[in-house]
């Protein structure tokens, strides 16, 4: 290793009141080769930590320290005899006298073994955390890992860490201040101290970054040799014939007793050591916008006006402002790409996203293809998620949705349709038309339309790319899932047995209306069937023939062009079930 490693030079400079991440309880070693032979290395990282109010500050400055707060000190209720009890979250300085709280508790478990340690719970439901696996996240931003903690092999704790942005936000709501106890140790034998690493190295004490260094160096015999000595002593008047024996009290005359000693030695090498202690407070900053539900005093400004005029987020945080703002359609995709957020359809051109903060944003398209949402929907929002509407807000154009504004403002929302749920609608018809009519299953598996649906939709659809893969997404929805096995016994065409997925279901509708226009009823699905290959080559006349086929405008905008192919593949759908199923007439043909 080398000096520095030793001295700790960096890590001593390093404080966790500017860290990301802040130690509650921590007890991290590693370590490689025998402890008492030359070749050994080992690193050891330990930490304990308890919240004060303010004004038990100075005492715990001068007379609380590593011993009293770090790794070593015990967390665990207690029982008084005279009734008072002493709850694990409660630091004592004497008893019965309480000055801090324990954000860590130690859970022993002399029957099954170990030691757990546990979060404090009222800072997990403060926080609104949820558990998973080794982390605990907060569903409402995003599922962020708020908090972590390492466990050994063995199911030993190691560590739990906390994000300090949250940490503080608690503290702050409580008026706490966490004060750190820690301790760093590095260790390595080497065979001699002159001709080592550390051989221009002296054995000191100093006090260095608000802490104090120690640097030891010791024969490894002087640290594992030494005299011993062992003495044993015993009952001699204990008959063991006796079905209940008594022993007497106990005196010279039926005790005896042996003593030995001796010396261990033989130890080669030296043992350096460096070790660091350190207390520090992580003060909070009198901010606690999730716990005590303050103001955040930097939400975004968004445009509200075609000049570009901006108003901050709390001015539009009214519920009659009576103020829309305009964005670009890439905010649903990016919303959609955060964990736990829904898209809902409730007119053709109006729906909502489902947030993880529980609000259900309602929005429309308008004739610019940009998102129009009522200001106060926005306000209202978490602020991770403002700032994610703010990067996508643009200056209005094209006005507000008309199905917006017919259900906002009129009150009176359109009877449309969204092109989507006609999809998965025009699906879910013909499956029960085959179950109805000839009493098997259209589809080889079933799936969840909603979370299907998250991917089959327009905002999918940004470039030439990004649709040919909604045309993949399509025909995985719809062709792929088709029960191959179940339409080759229905279908009489004499090459059954070479065809896939829609060829069968084709040929089985040209049973009924003919091979022309069965062809042109499944001509956009063969069109986006077509489509579906080229999202890794997007170019060529295939793809846009293919394109063509499934009767999607190239001119039109991205979004209009997604909004086409689910549209037309969802029309031959239902064609599809109407003239299998219905009663067929001229419009039909």
């Amino acid at each position: 290793m080398s000096e520095e490693w030793i001295l700790q030079t960096k890590e001593t400079r390093r404080v966790f009141s500017n860290a990301a991440w802040v130690p509650l309880r921590a007890s991290v070693e590693s370590k490689k080769g025998d402890l008492k032979e030359v070749g050994y290395v080992s690193e050891y990282f330990g930490c304990g930590s308890v919240a004060f109010p303010s004004e038990h500050r100075q005492l715990v400055e001068e007379r609380l320290g590593w011993s009293d707060i770090g790794i070593g000190h015990t967390v665990a209720p207690y029982a008084y005899e005279d009734g008072y009890y002493a709850s694990i979250d409660q630091y004592q300085y004497n008893d019965k006298e309480p000055i801090g709280v324990n954000l860590v508790y130690e859970h022993p478990q002399p029957v099954v073994g170990g030691r757990k340690w546990i979060l404090s719970p009222d800072l997990v439901v403060a926080l609104h955390l949820v558990k998973e696996g080794g982390n605990w996240v907060r569903p409402e931003e995003n599922f962020v890992v708020v908090a972590r903690e390492t466990v050994s092999e063995d199911g030993e704790h190691r560590q739990i860490e906390i994000k300090r942005e949250f940490l503080l936000d608690y503290l702050a709501a409580r008026n706490l201040s966490l004060r750190l106890a820690y301790y760093r140790q590095r260790v390595e034998n080497v065979p001699v101290f002159e001709g080592s690493a550390y051989s221009n190295l002296q054995p000191h004490n100093e006090e260095r970054d608000n802490g104090k260094f120690t640097l030891i160096v010791r024969k490894l015999d002087e640290v594992f040799g030494g005299s011993w000595a062992m003495f044993r002593a015993w009952r001699t008047d204990v008959d063991e014939g006796e079905d209940a024996p008594v022993m007497g009290p106990e005196n010279d005359s039926n005790t005896d007793h042996e003593s030995s000693k001796g010396h261990r030695g033989g130890y080669k090498g030296v043992r350096v050591e460096g070790e660091f202690w350190r207390e520090e407070w992580i003060d909070h900053q009198s901010k606690s916008l999730r716990v005590r539900g303050d103001t955040d005093p930097n939400l975004p400004q968004f445009i509200v006006e075609t000049d570009g005029k901006r108003m901050r987020s709390a001015e539009l945080d009214h519920e009659d402002i009576g103020r829309w703002l305009w964005f670009r359609v890439s905010v649903v995709n990016e919303l959609l790409n955060s964990r736990g957020f829904k898209l809902a359809w409730y007119t053709a051109e109006t729906g909502a996203i489902n947030s993880t903060s529980g609000y259900k944003t309602h929005f429309g398209i308008n004739s610019s293809d940009l998102i129009t949402v009522y200001a106060y929907d926005i306000a209202r929002l978490a602020p991770w998620e403002q700032h994610v509407w703010a990067g996508h807000n643009v200056a209005p154009e094209g006005k507000v949705s008309s199905e917006l504004l017919d259900a906002q403002v009129r009150a009176k929302p359109a009877s449309t349709y969204a092109v989507e749920e006609m999809f998965f609608g025009s699906m879910r018809l013909l499956e029960d038309g085959f179950r109805h009519k000839y009493e098997i299953s259209l589809f080889s598996h079933d799936i969840d339309d909603s979370e299907v649906g998250q991917l089959i939709s327009r905002f999918a659809s940004k470039d030439r790319a990004s649709l040919l893969r909604l045309a993949k997404d399509i025909i995985r929805v719809f062709s792929d899932r088709l029960h191959v096995t179940e339409l080759r016994k229905l279908s009489t065409h004499q090459e059954k047995a070479k065809f896939g997925s829609n060829k069968l279901l084709q040929s089985i509708l040209a049973e009924k209306i003919g091979d022309d226009k069965a062809k042109r009823v499944f001509s956009e699905i063969a069109g986006a069937y077509d489509m579906r290959v080229g999202d890794a080559h997007p170019t060529g006349s295939k793809i846009t023939d293919a394109i063509k086929l499934a009767g999607v405008d190239e001119e039109d905008s991205p979004l209009r062009q997604g909004e086409q192919l689910i549209h037309n593949v969802g029309r031959s759908i239902w064609h599809t079930g109407k003239l299998l199923f219905g009663e067929t007439d001229e419009s039909d043909e």
